[in-house]
């Protein structure tokens, strides 16, 4: 099966956010480890493996440009060269913190403030690497639709592939998949804890991250590109 590509912004490695981010879902995208997840009591460590379980495979991100397979005749290096094109044409900013949230649902790492600037970023790459794009199949497509999507919505999964883009995008970093009373109050207050540090914090975003997905596998950071607009 070809790999899938994904353009997402994850922290630095080096930095504490990434460290949180790679603790609370057991896995960092980086290097490929498996760190211990928080205990949350009287949630099991096996419950909690089950409700990060989505988001473990995907890594600590917020997307950019979701997840695509390449085009006949394009590869990754040409992939690779398009992502650090699109990245020295736009500039580095500074982002309103981040703060746990509820979002349809699930918890995430959400923005204390204007989410335009994330957005700005997101529409520059879904466009400008939107050519290497291999078109979704039917099949892709109807699940998709079967979601219920709104007009807007429709429209962007015929032109783009996906349809959570532009006016429709949001920034969020995937903590759990989808819960309910009452585990949804408790990992809230574990992540709340856990995440205690970063609220109040503006984000420096100085770079973007590709990620690979191969033969169905988790998505690994395979490269970063500055942002030097």
């Amino acid at each position: 099966m070809a790999s899938r590509y994904a353009v997402y912004w994850a922290p630095p490695a080096a930095g504490a956010l990434h460290r949180l981010g790679a603790h609370w879902l057991g896995r960092d995208p980086a290097t490929g480890a498996t760190p211990a997840q928080p205990l949350l009591s009287p949630i099991t460590p096996a419950r909690f493996a089950d409700l990060t379980a989505d988001a473990r495979r995907y890594g600590f991100h917020a997307t950019l440009k979701p997840p695509i397979r390449l085009v006949d005749g394009a590869g990754r290096d040409d992939l690779l060269a398009a992502v650090a094109r699109a990245a020295a044409g736009f500039p580095a900013f500074e982002a309103p913190g981040l703060k746990v949230g509820r979002v349809g649902g699930f918890l995430a790492l959400v923005p204390e403030g204007d989410m335009a600037p994330w957005r700005r970023l997101s529409d520059h790459f879904v466009r400008d690497l939107d050519p290497l794009r291999a078109a979704a199949g039917a099949a892709e497509l109807e699940k998709r639709r079967a979601a219920g999507l709104t007009p807007a919505q429709d429209a962007n999964l015929t032109a783009w592939g996906y349809p959570y883009l532009f006016d429709e995008w949001r920034f969020h970093m995937t903590l759990t998949c989808r819960l309910t009373s009452p585990e949804r109050e408790r990992v809230e207050v574990g992540a709340l804890g856990h995440f205690a540090g970063v609220p109040g914090k503006p984000v420096a975003v100085t770079e973007v991250a590709v990620f690979e997905q191969a033969d169905d596998g988790p998505f690994q950071i395979i490269s970063r590109h500055a942002l030097n607009g």
